[in-house]
């Protein structure tokens, strides 16, 4: 059958985020179906699915109209004051018709984004007029600018707003639009836009304003309208479409609706979309310029550095004693020279010399860089560059892995740099090659399937317990979808089955999985042009008011524009300023000659002693670092290749471990593999390993096993059918049996699920073990670095202040003489700055230290005569008291608290005279040494301050307690009953049974659509906070305990989303009940992997020596192998004191007792 005469010219994809319901792919799929040539996608101020709608639709042999609806101001774009309904942007529909059309749409609608933003992207008449050559325009719907005036001001103002626009869009190029959409405001309409464009010799349009795909999804649309203006579904005054026909009709309906009063505006359809024709430059490399010496080239540039480079890195070898032999140093040249020609000939010369750029302005600039990251890292003209720290050599690390010389795509180098001066890297960047020709990129947030049902489940008004616990059914997996979670969870059907109700909760919420839900900026990709950006992509100003591209990496990549990952890390600032702090002190540690094989370093990691350690600090990470016992950094970069969901969840990494520790022996597959998997104790471990397999087994070359790599990785069974036929055939003429081969390649195809870059695992192993070196060996000075660059988060703070507590390092509350601005050692304790006081702005604080000087306060009353009090006001004074900052000059805290109104009154009166000049009467002003006016007076009425008084002054102003913790009374408690504390929680799985103790630090109540109160509180514990969600049935039991301010015993249950963990609250009861409660018998976990035979031995002896009247089981176990409970004789009780829970930790180095 022939093509339909009609094609859609008006359609929203998804990428009009909460308004556009239409997928790409299911859009081609449905035009395809009808049979109709072409149609366009034109949403709401923006081009964000230019790219993918271009490929699908080409791919499916139907042409793509590119376009948009902008939003025209009305008036010019510029002025930005509050409007009225009436005055609010109008709608105009833009389709390229050229290339130059195309152009022009970019230019429109980031000039809207970039320039006339105001609640939305608007253009006006004079941009339009500037860039209109080569564009189509049509009325739009009910809301565009003609249909609106027509409306309000009658037919002549429309008659001369169109024949504006027909003056801005010449030569036939604007369009009367009419619609089919069931309105009767549109139907009304279209009969006087009719007449408007014939009086006025104007050619009409027919179009439908689609939003979704079929008619059905009408319902669907209304939700996720919903979801865009925060309502529910049944809200009386939320928005509406009116109707359920803004689907993609078939061309009958519109013959039908308009054949009979103006069936050219359905042709025209036809004829417009023979008149667009673009076809955009994908695929082709866009690498900005870098400027080189004259009389040089990029590539004989770049090579003379990087000879240079490798030449210094020698030089420095030798100086820390390094011997380097001729054979060696000669296999570095023959490396370089040969990265250098795969760079040359793949094109990549001038951008190699671009990130060089960037990163020598930041290192000469003072911005800490990392070491490297991702790939980058295999690379040695990136360390003669010293892009990356990591020499790849000692290392076994492959070029070819970054940048393959048969399969040639761009590089990817991943730059960190110190997160708080990532800025000034980017504005380097732009400087150097222009403010418009630099941008960074943006990314989508789309509905995952949790997210979705809770959304659905929000617009439905369903109760929160009940959408809480269906959506607790999906598994919390990576890549987990609805139809997934429906195919693996059969309480999930069951649930569908039972209640209509979660039948069309799922229905919708499928339906809307998968779409964009917000735009933001992507953390690390920044594009650099050779042109303005415009000339390629679009521009998009995000909530934040950031400017971005609207193309996404992938996209930006298909374009040809080459992106840069910018990172902001954090951990580069902790470490540039513990380095600065021991600077102070006269010590100068330079990280890239610090011993990598620092037996105490690997101590410490061995021991679990994680926390502030990058990469480190989870609870199933320091499991893994326990369990390894790391005592060289290739053991570290293992740890980090190992700790991911693939590996541990195969068994892969017991095996790793009891082979590491002898308790298995070693085994190669072939005894070639002995020198490619000698290092990781006959386990595959990396994608490296399988690349150099394939070279040493098969014949492949370092290309062609790179290009496995990616096969593997993407799971494509084709390619990987053609890759296993040509390892077979490698391997048969290398001798190997064909049995022996097949099975080789089916546990290297098995292990792509779990294979990492050991490049990428290098590098952050290196970020690592600097952290863990420098807290290693300078701890006062890290921490008081790593505090300050994680103010923000409470939860590590709470964490690393009892963590410090536990090495024995004080923390001190800030003091008026001491405290700088941040965290500060002092002596081998740690103060807090002043900056953490809430209350205290930055001029108090300068205030404070210029009336300081070099000269310290005596007492509380010479620092009042001494500051400036209309800066360090009241407020800030109340605040200092309480945060503990007078305690050096009065340790009464209550009683100082008390005097102020009169101290700061007498301090004030004594400011006064100064500045009349009665002290010069009487030869000048008083010695410093003197108690000045504003003093304590011994009769003043005071208030001595409870220790608990105290700690929650000190909570309420610096949002953590200093000197002591509620929780200081209970420690035994929570060593004998908790099986969990707060920092690790994020390591445990969806439905694990917690106990845990703590204190409430916030408490919100809710009610629920059944009119029950639940509540949301912050269980705080001495490392860190975990959020808790208490069910009313729940609330209303633990009543009691939750409206006392003493520490609570909480018993309940581990809940993950997508991004967050949390707790759902069983029961909840007062700390000081828990061992009446809870204590019934005393369980000992006995892991053999950890424990000898002598200590099976001193286990019993302690036992013997803790008799009581509790029954005692031991647990035995052995990973991977079996688990047994073994009770007690009869005759040997246990007594569960925290002496006995001391001594074992203490005695075996994990939490052996648990009481049930």
């Amino acid at each position: 059958m022939g093509m339909k005469e009609f094609v859609h010219l008006h359609l929203h994809s998804q990428y009009s985020l909460l308004d556009g319901t239409i997928k790409i792919k299911d859009l081609v799929r449905k035009v395809a179906e009808l049979r109709m040539p072409a149609v366009a996608v034109t949403d709401h101020g923006g081009m964000m699915g230019t790219v993918d709608f271009y490929e699908k639709a080409n791919q499916a042999g139907i042409r793509p109209i590119i376009g948009c609806e902008v939003y025209v101001a009305p008036g010019s774009r510029h002025e930005k004051k509050q409007v009225s309904g009436d005055e609010k942007a109008y709608h105009l529909i833009l389709l390229a018709e050229t290339g130059d059309g195309y152009q022009n749409l970019i230019r429109l609608v980031s000039s809207a984004h970039v320039e006339g933003f105001y609640y939305k992207p608007r253009v006006d008449h004079e941009l339009l007029r500037r860039y209109s050559e080569g564009l189509i325009a049509t009325s739009a719907c009910l809301q565009g600018e003609i249909p609106r005036t027509l409306a309000a001001g009658g037919a002549k103002a429309a008659e001369e707003m169109l024949e504006t626009y027909k003056e801005i869009f010449p030569d036939g190029r604007f369009f009367v639009e009419i619609q089919d959409n069931g309105l009767e405001a549109q139907n009304k309409a279209n009969v006087e836009l009719v007449g408007l464009a014939r009086r006025t010799g104007t050619p009409l349009v027919a179009t439908n304003d689609c939003h979704y795909l079929e008619k059905q999804d009408a319902r669907v649309h209304d939700v996720l309208l919903c979801l865009q203006t925060g309502k529910t579904i049944s809200a009386p005054d939320r928005m509406r479409f009116g109707s359920d026909q803004f689907y993609v009709k078939p061309a009958e309906a519109f013959e039908k609706a308009f054949g009979h009063i103006a069936p050219d505006a359905v042709k025209n359809t036809m004829a417009i979309a023979e008149r667009c024709k673009v076809t955009l430059d994908l695929g082709r490399n866009k690498i900005p310029e870098f400027k080189v010496p004259e009389g040089m080239t990029s590539e004989e540039y770049l090579r003379r550095l990087s000879v240079e480079g490798m030449d210094r890195r020698f030089m420095e070898k030798r100086k820390r004693g390094e011997k380097i032999a001729a054979a060696e140093e000669s296999a570095y040249a023959k490396r370089l020279d040969y990265e250098l020609s795969v760079i040359d000939q793949s094109g990549f010369s001038g951008y190699f010399l671009i990130v060089w750029d960037f990163i020598r302005h930041a290192k000469e600039a003072g911005i800490p860089v990392g070491p490297g990251r991702g790939s980058a890292a295999g690379s040695l003209v990136a360390y003669a560059l010293r892009i990356t720290e990591i020499d790849p050599i000692p290392y076994g690390l492959l070029f070819e892995r970054f940048l393959n010389p048969e399969r040639i795509s761009l590089p990817d180098v991943d730059c960190d740099f110190c997160k708080d001066r990532r800025d000034e890297v980017i504005r380097y960047i732009k400087e150097r090659y222009g403010e418009e020709n630099v941008t960074q990129i943006i990314t989508f947030g789309t509905m995952k399937a949790r997210a979705a049902v809770r959304d659905v489940g929000r617009v439905l008004e369903m109760p929160y317990a009940d959408v809480d616990r269906i959506a607790k059914l999906i598994p919390p997996d990576l890549g987990m979808t609805i139809e997934k979670a429906l195919q693996v969870e059969p309480r999930l059907k069951e649930s569908i089955q039972e209640n209509p109700k979660v039948g069309e909760l799922f229905e919708y919420a499928r339906s809307i999985e998968g779409l964009s839900r917000h735009a933001s900026t992507h953390a690390a990709g920044v594009v650099i042009a050779n042109k303005p950006i415009t000339e390629y992509v679009p521009l998009y100003r995000n909530s934040n008011g950031d400017i971005t591209t609207q193309f996404s990496m992938k996209d930006i990549e298909k374009v040809g524009l080459v992106k840069f990952d910018v990172l902001g890390l954090r951990t580069l600032t902790a470490i540039h300023d513990t380095l600065e702090l021991l600077k102070e002190r006269g010590e100068e540690v330079d990280l890239s000659t610090i011993p990598l094989d620092d037996a105490e370093t690997y101590a410490m990691l061995s021991r679990g002693d994680t926390p502030g350690v990058f990469q480190c600090e989870s609870g199933g990470f320091t499991d893994l670092l326990t369990r390894l016992k790391p005592d060289e950094f290739a053991h570290l970069i293992h740890a980090v290749a190992l700790y991911r969901p693939g590996p541990l969840q195969s068994g892969m990494v017991e095996d790793f471990i009891a082979r590491r520790h002898g308790r298995k022996s070693i085994e190669y597959p072939f005894p070639q593999l002995e020198p490619i998997l000698r290092d990781t104790c006959g386990v595959m471990v990396y994608q490296e390993q399988v690349m150099q397999i394939a070279v040493t087994l098969a014949g492949f070359s370092m290309g062609e096993a790179d290009v496995l790599r990616k096969a593997m990785g993407k799971k494509d069974t084709v390619l990987m059918e053609k890759q296993k036929a040509r390892f077979l055939k490698g391997a048969e003429k290398n001798g190997i049996p064909s049995n022996k081969a097949q099975a080789l390649f089916e546990q290297i195809a098995q292990f792509g699920e779990y294979g990492f870059n050991k490049s990428h695992s290098a590098a952050y192993a290196m970020v690592a073990y600097q952290t863990a070196y420098l807290k290693a060996h300078n701890p006062v000075e890290y921490f008081c670095a790593l505090m300050t660059s994680e103010s923000g988060d409470t939860a590590k703070i709470i964490r690393y202040i009892n963590h410090c507590r536990e090495k024995g390092i004080p923390i001190l509350p800030p003091d008026v003489n001491e405290s700088r601005f941040a965290f500060y050692p002092s002596g081998k304790s740690i103060r807090f700055g002043l900056s953490a006081i809430k209350g205290i702005g930055e001029s108090a604080i300068q205030s404070i230290r210029e009336a300081r000087g070099d000269e310290p306060f005596v007492s509380a009353g010479d620092f009042l005569s001494r500051v400036d009090l209309r800066k360090v006001n009241k407020r800030a004074l109340e605040s200092l008291v309480k945060a503990g900052a007078f305690d050096s000059l009065d340790p009464d805290r209550g009683r100082l608290f008390s005097s102020l109104p009169s101290m700061m009154e007498g301090a004030q009166e004594e400011t006064r005279r100064k500045e009349s000049g009665q002290f010069a009467l009487f030869g000048g002003e008083p010695a410093r040494k003197q108690e000045p006016a504003g003093r304590i007076s011994d009769g003043a009425a005071t208030t001595v301050w409870t220790r608990r008084e105290r700690l929650d002054a000190e909570k309420e102003t610096l949002g953590f307690y200093i000197t002591g913790h509620p929780l200081d009374a209970f420690t035994g408690e929570m060593s004998l009953f908790a099986n969990v504390t707060s920092s690790r929680i994020g390591s445990l799985k969806a439905g694990t049974e917690i106990k845990i103790g703590g204190v409430v630090s916030d408490l919100k109540k809710k009610t629920t659509k059944r009119g029950e109160t639940m509540a949301i509180l912050r269980l705080e514990d001495l490392e860190g906070i975990v959020e808790v969600v208490v069910f009313p049935e729940a609330y209303r039991a633990s009543l009691d305990a939750l409206s006392s301010e003493e520490p609570i015993f909480l018993l309940g249950r581990v809940e993950s989303d997508e991004n967050t963990t949390k707790l759902i609250a069983e029961e909840i009861f007062l700390m000081k009940n828990v061992r009446e409660r809870l204590a019934k018998s005393v369980h000992f976990q006995v892991n053999l992997d950890r424990m000898t035979p002598a200590d099976i031995y001193e286990l019993r002896r302690i036992v013997e020596r803790f008799r009581g009247g509790k029954k005692g089981y031991l647990h035995l176990s052995r990973e991977g192998e079996f688990e047994a409970m073994v009770s007690l004789p009869d005759g040997i009780g246990v007594a569960p004191t925290l002496e006995l829970a001391r001594e074992l930790r203490s005695r075996f180095g994990y939490d052996m007792l648990h009481l049930h």
